[in-house]
């Protein structure tokens, strides 16, 4: 139980200091429900969870670097600023990959749902 403690109290503290953290688990928890109301295949899941944990993979990790940047310097460092930047862009790329799978497996289904298709 004891190698439990540390993850829990990085999750504590990601979803104390980043609130994009909190909106990332809010909108994995919707993803997932709508994905269970619209009856995914096997394939969709494995796609949407990928996407889903990619983003709090990227999320968690962005933080990190935010840390221990934060930890190393409280100046204005041009490298610590693109160490910010670059880790934050990584979170956009997983963004935006789970926004396509969205789009590609889940809008169509509720277009058909919706009766638009």
């Amino acid at each position: 139980m004891k190698r439990f403690k540390y993850p829990f109290s990085g999750f504590l503290r990601l979803v104390t200091k980043d609130s994009h953290y909190v909106l990332h688990l809010v909108s994995a928890v919707c993803v997932i429900i709508v994905s269970y109301f619209l009856s995914i295949n096997m394939t969709e899941w494995l796609f949407i969870l990928s996407a889903i944990f990619l983003v709090l993979l990227t999320e968690a990790l962005n933080t990190a670097i935010e840390e221990v940047v934060d930890l190393v310097t409280s100046d204005f460092e041009q490298h610590a600023k693109y160490a910010k930047d670059i880790a934050s862009f990584a979170v956009l790329l997983a963004s935006i990959y789970a926004a396509l799978i969205g789009v590609i497996i889940l809008l169509p289904k509720l277009l058909k749902l919706i009766g638009v298709l």
